[in-house]
Formats: structure tokens, sequence, C-alpha cells
């Protein structure tokens, strides 16, 4: 059994595109990691060369997370550039529909199952030889709403749920090798997305959570680094909260 990774690592980051992806894909590679980043968006590739650019190792690619023939090719081609993969980090997750239960179609809910949980386990699989041979991690990137629930939103709940006993059972299969899995647990993110809504939608989320603020992209990052670093080679099959006390609820019979 191992201790901790190997020195140079070799990640791949799904959802890289999107606000939360880049925060963490520019954290990755400040903390020395090359990182292959992996979206359905051709924005990626732009976005890989700025920070290549900036000295990092970075490559981009292009596939839709929800192929699984298509992962197994990205996690080719990251190794060919980047060497073996040891590092997957999950972020790539839609959330298209908002309708109450009765209101789902069975193809609403399977595009998001599809995308949030199967395109998760799709892009861990293929990395798994490396992961384990190199004492690696595996962080989902999931949603405070796996544990609260969010009206309206049943599949990407449920899809976001699903990547906790997926994290939970790979902790157990990939412990005796040394190598690591857990989740993080966002609340709401000052993402261009989030950003982009209504004030007064905006404001009542932001009142929903004891600090009475939105996370910043950064922030969720700082808690994946911790995750991928040496500094965490204890932590395995965990779930750790970054919800700025959104899940804390705000009920009360007196003053707050």
């Amino acid at each position: 059994m191992t201790s901790g990774p190997a020195t140079r690592r070799a990640a791949l980051l799904t959802g890289a595109a999107g606000g939360l992806g880049r925060s963490i894909a520019r954290r990755l590679v400040a903390d020395g990691l090359a990182v292959a980043m992996c979206d359905g968006s051709e924005a990626v590739r732009e976005i890989a060369a700025e920070l290549a650019g900036d000295g990092g190792e970075v490559i981009g690619l292009v596939y839709d997370v929800a192929d699984a023939d298509a992962a197994v090719e990205a996690n080719a081609r990251a190794t060919e550039a980047l060497g073996a993969v040891s590092v997957v980090v999950t972020a790539a997750a839609i959330v298209d529909q908002v309708q109450r239960a009765w209101k789902f179609t069975p193809a609403m809910w399977q595009r998001e199952i599809d995308v949030n949980l199967s395109g998760a386990f799709y892009a861990v699989a293929p990395a798994l030889p490396g992961i384990r041979e190199h004492a690696g991690r595996v962080v989902a990137v999931s949603s405070v709403g796996a544990v609260t629930g969010l009206s309206g939103q049943i599949a990407y709940t449920a899809s976001k749920a699903g990547l906790v006993g997926m994290v939970r059972t790979l902790a157990l299969e990939l412990g005796p090798s040394g190598a690591t899995a857990n989740v993080v647990l966002p609340g709401a993110i000052a993402t261009p997305k989030v950003e982009s809504m209504p004030l007064r939608v905006r404001e009542r989320m932001q009142a929903a959570s004891a600090l009475g603020r939105f996370a910043s992209p950064d922030e969720v990052a700082a808690a994946v680094a911790y995750l991928v670093s040496d500094d965490a080679a204890f932590v395995t099959g965990s779930s750790i909260v970054v919800d700025g006390g959104l899940s804390l609820g705000q009920l009360t019979l007196g003053s707050r």
C-alpha cells in the first residue's frame, strides 16, 4: 500500500468550461498538476490555451460526458499528452428543466441522469488503473441539494445524490491501493449562470444561507484542491459541504 500520490500528477477535469470548472482548472494548475480540461463546449480549447500560455501544462478536450466511448477516448488522449491520469474531478452538470415531479417526462429525467451521474462514472472508469497504481484521487462535485432536496429539480438532485453513493463505494474499493474518493457539495455559487438570474431570486437564495451570500467559484475550487492534495491522503469517502450554511435551514421560533 502506498501512502500518497506520485509527485507529478495528471488530472482529468470534466465541466471545465463552466464557471466553476474554470476555477478548479486554474487552481489545479497553480498547484502543479497537468490538467486535461474536458467539456462539451468548444470554448474549453481556448480556456486551456490561455492557461497553457501562462505556463500551465494543459490541454483542452471536447466531448459529450454522457458518451461512454468518448470518455474512454478522452482518457486515452489525456494519457498520451500528459501521462497516466491519476486524478479525476467531475464537475460537468446540467439542470435544464425546472418542473414538479408530476410534469417531469422520462426524456427530461434521462438527460440529467446521463450527464450528471453516468457522465461522472464514465469519466472515472477509464482512469481507475492509473488511480490505483499511483494512489490517486477522485473528487466528484455534487450539490447540497443531494441532501436537502430542491423543489422542481428531481432529476438533478437524484443525480447529485447518486454521486455520493458512487464516491463512497469507490472509497471502499480504492482504499487498499492508497487512492481516495470524496465528494464536494456546494451551495449556490456565483457563476455567470447564477448571476444572470433575476435579482429577487438571487436575494432569496442568498438570504437562505447563514452567511447571506453566494460562494465564489474559487472557494469551492479550494475544497477540491484540498481533497486532491497530499494533505488529504487520509480523507476518503467524505462529503465536504461548502454551502455557507444553506443546509442548516433558517426556521426559528425566536430572533435569529
